[in-house]
């Protein structure tokens, strides 16, 4: 037991001086999250009592200082926002001139994204998924699907050009990386340009979510099929992550593409 926790504490060192812990290291760390299961359920109580830490009232920062390479010179972009919540970042694409479809489990999610937006909606029955929903902005091209974001595929909405995945893959449960890395790829055309965020902490001092994904991780789950390009890392410890006992918080942003050969 000694033994794992200074090996954690050094990769813990190994991280914040910008170093590359061996990927024994690293999964000594992962393994620390492997069981950590949060049921959908869990999602939909946590909007429902408005514990959602999470969500932020700007846009994103770091979606604005790497929109251009995301973009690439492409205008009218189909993005895709995984377990989108109510981010002010589809709005800030839409009224770019850009589409969004976004998944969530949280209907209070939804509906409070298009009210605080001031934009009204329609509601529709999705046949292809059933018991899902459909939200459509009537000012806007932005269409919220509440349901299980495993059950979404291209055949409900094809592929895309851009996706943002910022609270995304740090939030479903470790377990589900690979299944997860499998629907992504799927959704993403020739041209899509996939931002990913990711977070690096200690993972022994706080158990999640948002879970611990580091770079190898990150390189096993898209490697195989995608270039991948670090775009920014910053130092993002608040005082939120200090009270769940952290000493460091990375924020990390990937630029992902498909393969062309």
């Amino acid at each position: 037991m000694l033994f794992e926790s200074s090996s954690v504490m050094f990769v813990s060192v190994m991280f914040m001086l910008g170093g590359k812990p061996s990927w024994c290291q690293t999964n000594k760390m992962l393994s620390a999250q492997a069981d950590r299961v949060m049921a959908l359920g869990e999602w939909e109580e946590r909007w429902r009592e408005d514990q959602t830490g999470w969500h932020r009232p700007h846009v994103n920062k770091m979606l604005e200082s790497n929109i251009e390479k995301v973009l690439d010179g492409r205008k009218g972009v189909k993005f895709f926002f995984p377990l989108c919540g109510k981010a002010l970042d589809m709005k800030w694409l839409a009224d770019m001139g850009h589409s969004v479809v976004g998944v969530e489990i949280a209907e209070k999610a939804i509906k409070q994204f298009f009210e605080e937006s001031n934009m009204t909606y329609s509601e529709e029955t999705v046949p292809a998924l059933p018991g899902a929903k459909v939200y459509k902005s009537s000012e806007r091209n932005i269409s919220l699907y509440q349901c299980d974001l495993y059950n979404f595929s291209s055949a409900i909405e094809g592929q895309f050009g851009g996706i943002w995945d910022r609270g995304s893959l740090v939030a479903i449960n470790p377990r589900d990386r690979q299944k997860y890395a499998a629907l992504i790829t799927s959704l993403m055309d020739k041209d899509c340009r996939y931002l990913l965020d990711t977070l690096l902490y200690n993972p022994e001092v706080y158990k999640g979510p948002p879970f611990f994904v580091p770079d190898e991780q990150v390189q096993s789950l898209f490697g195989k099929s995608c270039d991948i390009e670090l775009l920014q890392s910053l130092d993002a410890l608040t005082d939120r992550e200090k009270a769940r006992g952290m000493d460091f918080f990375t924020e990390k942003v990937h630029l992902i593409t498909l393969k062309t050969n």
